[in-house]
């Protein structure tokens, strides 16, 4: 079975959750209170979904205003993202758009998108409507499920419907125009054209 190599960014704002995701996905353990990422963080895992194996390499990125310019940096190269808010805030699913937004003018051109309202375990609090994240994420083409990092609720299930939206993998066919021969190159250097 061959396994291929998934680069994916989660975003959002400061205590989403999106550590606690990581957390519970990559060690099925969690805690009440983690401190904020600084920068970017990187865990990985595989998940296998009936003949194919996808190894997430997850890249935790800080949710801080301060830190919110150093996000491109790793969109690059991703192939999903999957951006976090929490249930019981409505500011955070208002910033979803912001994430969305940055995101696509700064990610590749075919990246998977996922949208990720944690905190399914206060649906209590509930400030966003299911309803209303579920209608967003299908008008842009996104991925949507409600998890719960603390109960584990829908963690394995988002990375799975996000291995299911993954484009076939493509590989580029072999052209010996694009390979340079760098003998040719040392002797053209030997041959310097001079005027003096």
């Amino acid at each position: 079975m061959a396994m291929r190599e998934v680069k994916l960014c989660l975003l959002g704002d400061s205590g989403v959750g999106k550590s606690s995701i990581v957390q519970r996905f990559v060690c099925d353990s969690y805690q009440d209170s983690i401190p904020p990422t600084i920068g970017a963080s990187f865990m990985s895992k595989t998940v296998t979904t009936g003949e194919k194996s996808f190894k997430f390499q997850i890249w935790d990125t800080a949710g801080q205003e301060k830190y919110r310019g150093l996000a491109p940096m790793y969109y690059r190269g991703a192939a999903a993202a999957v951006v976090v808010y929490d249930i019981t805030s409505q500011m955070t699913f208002t910033k979803v758009r912001d994430w969305i937004r940055e995101l696509q003018q700064h990610g590749p051109e075919n990246i998977v998108i996922a949208i990720a309202g944690n905190k399914f375990d206060m649906c209590d609090l509930r400030e966003v409507e299911t309803r209303t994240a579920m209608d967003y994420a299908q008008d842009i083409g996104a991925v949507f499920i409600e998890t719960s990092a603390k109960t584990a609720a829908n963690i394995k299930e988002l990375f799975i419907k996000i291995s299911e939206q993954l484009p076939p993998e493509t590989v580029m066919p072999y052209n010996s125009t694009d390979t340079v021969d760098l003998r040719k190159r040392r002797a053209q250097a030997g041959k310097k054209s001079g005027c003096c």
